[in-house]
């Protein structure tokens, strides 16, 4: 995409700061109308299970790409004839403004309602709607700060005082159409790689499923019945542990949180589980906490060698990840090294596709775990080698490309957000698009 950029030389002080001289600065009330959604009443089941998106903020992530969210609930058309005067039309932003998540925003896919948490903007057709959204994007640690108290759990940033949040805004809708496409661009293909690693995990899973599954290659063989795994598989495959999957086990640890040298100017990868999706095989490039060399030295941490199968035991049991690189974790994850290298994405669709094999072992609350002992003993079915390695042959090249993609994306997000308050701010200002 060919943009013609220039440096900002003439600015204006304002109370958010400098903003270049031909800028203005304007109330969120100013830029569109302002809508707080409503949670319809539980009790009544005729507002629920419909087809119209309610959005909460758990839907929200902090913030990945414009349309990233994902809706647990719907309402339905007797919630809309109620409530049509709070449904939030497609691309419009949402803004969450309650407690520790203030901040947390997104574009609607398509028309929606939110709960009382979230504030939307209706933008005026002066105002380009994907504008909007990167500046309340780029200003999300400042309104979280000034106007919501730091996040505080009961903190709110209500709607009268949501319509008071200043942004700056360039005085023509054109410059303002070049800032969003500039910054789309980004999220237009992280959304295309990702798009393309649910694709290829699906595909992964249909070959696993075929094999494993299905049984379709080995039909005409004889099975027998497992009572493990309570079913039949075919004569000649195992049942083996998961521990005998691996040549070493490790479970995560915490360092001590005030022991400063263990924290400060950390290298190491150090990962939670509060970074890992549900429903995916993950792989982390980047963590929110690092530790350095000395915690693993004096601590009971250690380095998980790369091409591991890292499974969370603790509280969202189940979520697998599978690291390039090496890694620590906390004490939420226990941590597979593989005996053979095709043991490792077999394990991980495996999981991916029995995830709810862990049920069984955790009772499936928030607050259980599954220890060690128990988890090392979970039972998987195991075909013979040369077919192992035959599996692995055809899903390797597809979690290479994953792995591939998942770090052109973390660059496209790096280059985004260091982009992001340069254009919103007018420091950088995009000519030609």
């Amino acid at each position: 995409m060919p943009v013609r950029f220039r440096w900002e030389r003439y600015f204006r002080d304002t109370e958010i700061g400098r903003i270049p001289r031909d800028w203005e600065v304007r109330r969120v009330g100013e830029i569109g109308e302002v809508i707080t959604g409503k949670t319809p009443p539980t009790k009544e089941r005729q507002y629920w299970n419909g087809n119209i998106p309610f959005i909460t903020p758990s839907d929200i992530p902090d913030y990945d790409i414009r349309y990233d969210y994902k809706v647990e609930r719907f309402v339905s058309k007797e919630w809309l004839y109620k409530a049509k005067n709070i449904l939030i039309p497609k691309n419009s932003p949402c803004f969450v403004c309650i407690g520790s998540t203030i901040g947390k925003v997104c574009l609607t896919k398509e028309d929606s309602f939110t709960n009382q948490q979230i504030n939307s903007v209706i933008p005026k057709k002066s105002f380009n709607y994907m504008f909007i959204f990167y500046n309340l994007r780029a200003n999300q640690f400042r309104i979280k700060d000034e106007y919501g108290g730091g996040g505080a759990a009961k903190d709110i940033i209500s709607k009268s005082k949501f319509e008071e949040i200043i942004l700056p805004s360039p005085n023509n809708y054109e410059e303002q159409s070049r800032i969003a496409e500039v910054l789309s661009w980004f999220d237009e293909l992280i959304e295309v790689k990702k798009k393309q690693n649910e694709i290829l995990e699906k595909t992964a899973m249909a070959i696993f499923k075929s094999w494993f599954i299905d049984f379709e290659p080995f039909k005409n063989e004889e099975f027998i019945y497992s009572e493990e795994l309570g079913k039949e598989i075919p004569n000649g495959w195992e049942v083996k542990r998961l521990k005998d999957f691996a040549i070493e086990i490790i479970v995560g640890a915490t360092p001590l949180r005030k022991v400063k040298s263990y924290w400060e100017n950390g290298t190491i990868l150090w990962l939670t589980n509060k970074e890992v999706q549900d429903n995916k095989i993950n792989f982390i490039f980047e963590t929110e906490e690092k530790i350095t060399e000395i915690a693993l030295k004096k601590t009971n941490v250690k380095l998980i060698p790369p091409y591991s199968l890292i499974i969370s035991f603790t509280a969202s049991i189940g979520k697998i990840v599978i690291n390039s690189i090496p890694i620590a974790t906390n004490q939420q994850f226990i941590s597979f090294v593989p005996k053979s290298r095709e043991y490792l994405y077999y394990l991980a669709v495996y999981f991916r596709i029995f995830n709810d094999i862990f049920e069984t072992y955790s009772g499936a609350t928030p607050f259980d775990f599954v220890p060690k002992n128990i988890a090392i003993q979970i039972p998987v079915m195991k075909p013979p080698k040369p077919i192992l390695q035959k599996f692995h042959s055809f899903v390797q090249p597809l979690f290479e490309k994953i792995i591939n993609n998942q770090k052109e994306i973390m660059i496209l997000k790096k280059v985004r957000d260091a982009l992001l308050p340069l254009l919103v701010f007018g420091k950088l200002r995009v000519e030609e698009v």
